[in-house]
C-alpha cells in the first residue's frame, strides 16, 4: 500500500459529518434557507446539535437575532434545489419562492419547516459560547417531524468542491445502543 500526502485544505472532505441540511430561519421581511453541511450531534437527551454558520452568511444574522431555526433534512430528489440554495444569498432573493420550496408553519418556533424535506427539526439556540470565535451555534431540538411514508431516504453528503456522496445501502450491525 502506498500513501501520498494529502492537501490539508481538503481534509474536511474526508470527514463529512452527515447529510447536507437546509437551515430555515425567520426574518422580519421573509424566511430564509441556507444550505449547511457542518453539523454534529452533541448530546442525545435533550438532543443538542452543533452547527457552523459563518458570520458572512445572511442566515447568521437571522439566527443570532431570532434564536430559532429549523434543520430540514432533504433527500437526493432535492439535490439541485439544495445546491441552488447554497449558491445564492437570501439577502437578494426569496429562496422559498425562487426554488419552489414550501414553507410550513412550525409548532414551536417562528422559522418554517420545508414541506419537501423528509425530516424537520425545530430548534432553539441553546448555547452561544462558541459563536463569536468559531461560528458554532449549539441548538436544542424542541420538536421533530418525519415523513413516515419514506423508508431509508437517500441523503446528500458534501465532499467539497462541488462533489457530493449519496448515502447508500443501510446495514444493521450488532450494537448495545437502542
Amino acid at each position: 500500500m502506498e500513501k501520498a500526502a494529502f492537501p490539508l485544505g481538503e481534509v474536511y472532505g474526508l470527514l463529512e459529518p452527515g447529510p447536507v441540511i437546509l437551515l430555515s430561519t425567520a426574518g422580519t421581511a421573509r424566511p430564509n434557507i441556507m444550505t449547511l453541511s457542518w453539523h454534529m450531534m452533541v448530546e442525545f437527551e435533550p438532543p443538542l446539535i452543533a452547527c457552523v454558520v459563518s458570520n458572512r452568511d445572511y442566515s447568521f444574522g437571522l439566527l443570532e437575532a431570532g434564536g430559532e431555526c429549523v434543520i430540514n433534512i432533504p433527500s437526493t430528489e432535492l439535490a439541485d434545489k439544495v445546491v441552488g440554495c447554497g449558491n445564492t444569498s437570501g439577502r437578494k432573493i426569496d429562496k422559498f419562492q425562487h426554488f419552489g420550496l414550501t414553507p410550513v408553519p412550525a409548532s414551536l418556533v417562528k422559522a418554517p419547516l420545508i414541506a419537501e424535506c423528509y425530516a424537520n427539526l425545530e430548534c432553539r439556540v441553546f448555547d452561544r459560547d462558541m459563536v463569536e470565535k468559531y461560528g458554532i451555534f449549539i441548538l436544542e431540538v424542541v420538536a421533530a417531524w418525519l415523513d413516515t411514508s419514506r423508508k431509508d431516504p437517500r441523503t446528500l453528503h458534501h465532499r467539497g468542491m462541488g462533489k457530493f456522496m449519496v448515502a447508500g445501502e443501510t446495514i444493521k450491525l450488532a450494537s448495545k445502543m437502542k
